[in-house]
């Protein structure tokens, strides 16, 4: 008897040191999988040095692909629920749609409770991540606050001022007449960037770019249908070049000087500065848009799947991504990623002067604008919304259909979407 408990003992032993063992090496392999697309990936890199001083035995396993295949391998690996990573870096036009088809984990509920730290972010951003159930479900890490990039060398020849540029956008195409008269250049590169920020000026508290609050669709508004007659007048101004955004023509615009002024997130100066116009260094100047219209592009979010496998790990990953200053700053210098956390908006670097803009302390205008952004609910149809209107410009723009009819035709064609 001796005999055979000591041998139980021992196998009791044996089972208990190699379960210890497979604890111990499962401590040391822990792999969290994180996909993302182009400069969030290389600031998840910078990241992780830092991340490894608290978690040593966690490998961070990094899958970065081309902005819109990361976005499709997403959607097709939330509706498969298969390949997922445990933390998904998204775009915030895909936040809406992604979460709305149920695939992602609401981060306000436990344990992740990310309302108790929704006054730290940026107002706007975080409503951004919340859909009408008061779901959340990501975790904004930065901004694009709207700004007006505007060429100075082709102001001073147009003898146009920067408070004539942006005091309105009546004052605003009127001053691209006078620029494309004298030097020969287009106002904007193409007349739906006017479009874009228009509709995303006085949308009211708890409704979206093209439904309110109830739901119901609202692209024949008054606000739509300012924008698509200034885009329409600036076509028939001959004030935009037809040129696509990220397109060879619309980089080579800028650095040939055939594009006097360019609205976007204020990311875009740093792009320009690094590799789309860097030789147009010192040219350009910053201001607010035109009319103080404050608005917003594109911006970047965290999320985790439900099916993700590493669900505890993945939430600390993203709280010392979105919540760690220090983490915030260093996005914001090396990639100029605008910062979503309140924290990171008090730093000397914002004083700082910006050489490609001729020495502008152009950071001090972009965050009273970060602060000033209403913000917009998301809504699962939005991306689908935003083909439907564009197509409806195209055709007021190329082919003289009539604003009313083309917003009309706009509103059905969602509403039918919407039903189904």
């Amino acid at each position: 008897m001796l005999f055979n408990a000591a041998r139980t003992a021992g196998k009791i032993l044996s089972l208990t040191v190699l379960l210890v063992s497979a604890s111990l090496a499962q401590a040391q392999s822990q792999i969290l999988s994180v996909t993302a697309y182009p400069a969030v990936d290389e600031i998840i890199k910078a990241a992780m040095p830092q991340w490894k001083k608290t978690h040593p035995n966690v490998e961070i396993k990094l899958v970065s692909r081309a902005f819109e295949d990361h976005h499709t391998a997403m959607t097709t690996a939330l509706s498969t629920s298969s390949n997922l990573p445990d933390v998904m870096a998204l775009e915030f036009a895909y936040v809406g749609r992604f979460g709305a088809g149920g695939g992602l984990e609401d981060l306000s509920q436990s344990p992740y409770r990310i309302k108790d730290t929704q006054m730290r972010f940026v107002p706007f951003a975080f409503r951004q991540a919340t859909l009408s159930t008061g779901a959340v479900v990501a975790a904004p890490t930065d901004i694009g606050p709207g700004t007006l990039l505007y060429r100075t060398d082709l102001l001073k020849k147009a003898g146009v001022s920067e408070a004539e540029l942006t005091q309105s956008w009546d004052s605003f195409v009127a001053s691209g007449v006078k620029i494309k008269a004298t030097t020969g250049a287009y106002l904007m590169a193409h007349a739906r960037d006017i479009k874009d920020i228009l509709i995303r000026s006085n949308v009211k508290p708890g409704d979206g770019l093209y439904f309110d609050a109830a739901g119901k669709v609202v692209v024949d508004s008054p606000r739509f249908v300012r924008a698509f007659e200034l885009a329409r007048r600036v076509r028939q101004q001959q004030l935009d070049g037809k040129i696509s955004g990220w397109s060879t023509a619309w980089s080579q615009g800028f650095k040939n000087g055939n594009i006097a002024t360019q609205m976007s997130g204020a990311w875009l100066a740093g792009q320009m500065a690094s590799w789309i116009a860097p030789t147009t260094k010192g040219l350009w100047r910053a201001s607010q848009l035109p009319e103080k219209a404050w608005g917003a592009w594109g911006g970047t979010f965290y999320a985790i799947p439900k099916a993700a496998k590493n669900k505890a790990l993945a939430w600390e990953f993203i709280q010392f991504m979105t919540l760690n200053r220090d983490a915030q700053l260093s996005a914001f210098k090396v990639q100029d990623a605008f910062p979503a956390l309140l924290e990171a908006h008090t730093d000397p670097f914002y004083d700082q002067p910006i050489e490609f803009l001729g020495g502008q302390k152009a950071r001090l205008l972009w965050r009273e604008a970060a602060l000033k952004i209403n913000a917009i609910d998301v809504n699962k149809l939005d991306p689908i919304a935003d083909e439907i209107v564009n197509t409806e410009l195209d055709k007021v723009l190329d082919q003289g259909k009539d604003i009313p009819k083309a917003l009309a035709d706009a509103k059905a064609l969602l509403e039918r979407r919407a039903r189904r």
